[in-house]
């Protein structure tokens, strides 16, 4: 069957397809509810988020440098379904990396004569150099594009219903968009996009199996290392560490993985990198965030550190942070004291 705006919501149903942005959410739910909020609104918008503010995810880069139309088509497909009259206008979001780079690549895409229309209405929009983190949140991301404050919004309500300039928007992850469009051709065969990275033998971006366990992932990569290891899975500053003996899991998140050489990789060190990141990324909206990610590089930096208080900032920063950010940010810590220096 020829793929239409009548039957794309039902082929993306029927892949399970979710979204690759790290939240893992129903894509189909996702364009359903934007549908619904447009039929009685004239006006809606579509977000591609393709900035990867997460450290140690490179799937999205890959993806623009090599298949760009199908990214691309991806986008065209939403338009459709939504319907073109409707959509006002897209955005794509970019670092400056990826827009120097693969940015002429996806223009030329957009000169073709199926998306020739699409590419009137696409502008690209290139990531701040700071608070580079948090301006992927979808809301945050909504706020940056309208010129306000680069901070998460309270939800609900959600951008399907009042997102961008109030109207109901669309945001989905570049890999997202790139399945949808395997879908539509029927060439979807649940798979993701890996990044490995860290000391291993082929560090690189790989399609895979979405259900295979961390373990299988490497095997397969030819990555599993021969010396004593630990891993961090999901991104390589909110994601979980994990020892060698937990790699029976799927990997979570934006599909990172990340290897340490448990030999050489000293605590400090790795601390240190966390903090940095937390601190410096923290977009001041809320207190426990805020003031919370600053004590706890304080605390770490001080010549006696207060072990019991640093412990207690960690849990407060995951019970009263605003966004992911903060709430996160005591995940790498805990698992690493939990599964790495008390296995």
């Amino acid at each position: 069957m020829p793929v239409n705006s009548r039957n794309i919501l039902k082929k993306i149903t029927d892949a399970n397809l979710v979204g690759r942005g790290g939240a893992s959410y129903p894509v189909a739910q996702k364009w359903a509810a934007v549908k619904s909020a447009l039929a009685t609104r004239k006006i809606a918008y579509i977000v591609v988020n393709g900035a990867e503010g997460e450290p140690g995810v490179k799937k999205d880069g890959y993806l623009i440098k090599n298949f760009p139309q199908e990214v691309i088509n991806g986008v065209y497909l939403a338009e459709e379904f939504l319907n073109p009259a409707k959509v006002h206008k897209i955005y794509f979001f970019l670092n400056r990396e990826y827009f120097r780079a693969y940015g002429p690549g996806l223009k030329k895409v957009l000169t073709l004569p199926k998306y020739k229309k699409l590419g009137e209405k696409m502008e690209f929009i290139v990531k701040p150099e700071i608070l580079t983190y948090i301006s992927g949140e979808e809301s945050a991301l909504l706020n940056l594009i309208e010129g306000r404050k680069v901070e998460p919004r309270l939800k609900p309500p959600y951008p399907t219903e009042h997102g961008l300039h109030g109207h109901p928007t669309l945001i989905n992850n570049t890999e997202t968009f790139y399945n949808v469009s395997l879908v539509a051709r029927g060439k979807f065969k649940n798979e993701r996009w890996y990044t490995i990275n860290g000391s291993v033998k082929h560090r690189g971006v790989y399609s895979l199996p979405a259900d295979l366990s961390i373990a299988e992932v490497l095997h397969r990569t030819n990555n599993y290392p021969s010396y004593s290891f630990f891993v961090q899975v999901g991104g390589e500053a909110a994601g979980e560490v994990l020892n060698s003996k937990q790699l029976d899991q799927p990997v979570s998140g934006a599909g990172s993985i990340m290897v340490y050489d448990e030999r050489s990789t000293k605590k400090d060190r790795l601390f240190k990198y966390w903090l940095n990141f937390y601190h410096e990324q923290s977009c001041g909206n809320c207190t426990a965030c805020r003031e919370g990610t600053y004590r706890l590089f304080e605390l770490f930096n001080h010549p006696e550190p207060d072990h019991k208080l640093f412990n207690e900032l960690l849990d407060n920063l995951a019970d009263s942070s605003f966004c992911a950010l903060g709430s996160d940010a005591p995940k790498p810590f805990k698992s690493y004291l939990k599964n790495i220096l008390k296995k």
